[in-house]
């Protein structure tokens, strides 16, 4: 099955402040997760349902969706990340999160 990329908004603005080596890094990531969405690990209890990829440092944060669509959630270090994607999505409405 051939899957699209779905980056919200906020992601897809948050992207572009990173140092353009990283957003390379995460670029080459997404062409590994694109076609195999099972390469990042699932995530437990509170994110259940959510897959995360390490890029070096940083994480991707994204779950596979209905009809082929991959919806990236965050992406951060690791720190931190785990966390924002939590409150992410208590904010979200039920039906998306």
């Amino acid at each position: 099955m051939r899957y699209r990329l779905r980056v919200p908004d906020e992601v897809a603005g948050f992207l572009l402040t990173l140092h353009p080596e990283i957003r390379r890094k995460i670029k080459s990531a997404l062409k590994v997760i694109l076609p195999e969405p099972v390469e990042g690990k699932s995530l437990h209890e509170e994110l259940r349902g959510l897959r995360s990829f390490r890029v070096v440092r940083p994480r991707i944060i994204y779950r596979v969706a209905s009809k082929g669509i991959i919806e990236m959630i965050a992406t951060g270090p690791r720190r931190t990340v785990y966390e924002e994607t939590y409150r992410l999505l208590k904010r979200m409405p039920p039906s998306e999160g």
